[in-house]
């Protein structure tokens, strides 16, 4: 069944989504480099990686029923991070408004009838029950750590761990 209308427009705006949320997490690796936080900077990198798979997933699922994926425009992300703590809250904000577009395509492929896109919107909406589980947990233990730097330390030590298993 070919993609097109509607569903196709907004699968080419969820593609560039996914792409901006790879910046997003890209300019949060940044600022934890900034503040001498490689692991965390790391695992950062590694949410940027995954989200350009998940853009890559989009594509594919659009070029196999012969629509033409297309990136639309990005800005670079407006953040505000002067501590771990901002830098997950923005993370988890950005979750959020993720997983609320992938239930918009959930709601829109429900009403054109599009049964070939309900794999691939139930992966994603897993996904990101998951993904805002994992970060709002990160979120929690950086407040139960607060400024306390062998704290931290050992948060970035763990979340690191990520990057040497992806590498």
């Amino acid at each position: 069944m070919e993609l097109t209308g509607k569903l196709a427009e907004a699968f080419n705006n969820q593609v560039t989504l996914e792409l901006s949320a790879a910046t997003v997490y890209r300019q949060l690796a940044v600022e934890m480099d900034v503040q001498s936080l490689p692991g965390i900077a790391g695992w950062f990198r590694a949410q940027a990686a995954e989200e350009i798979v998940h853009a890559e997933k989009f594509m594919t699922h659009m070029t196999d029923r012969a629509a033409h994926p297309r990136i639309g425009e990005q800005q670079a992300p407006a953040l505000n991070v002067k501590s771990v703590a901002d830098a997950f809250e923005a993370s988890l904000a950005h979750e959020q408004k993720v997983s609320e577009a992938i239930r918009e395509l959930y709601r829109l492929a429900q009403t054109e009838s599009d049964i070939d896109s309900m794999p691939l919107l139930h992966w994603f909406i897993d996904e990101q029950v998951e993904e805002e589980a994992t970060v709002g947990e990160i979120l929690d233990r950086v407040r139960m750590i607060g400024d306390n730097g062998a704290g931290l330390l050992r948060l970035d030590a763990e979340l690191g761990a990520r990057q040497s298993q992806e590498a």
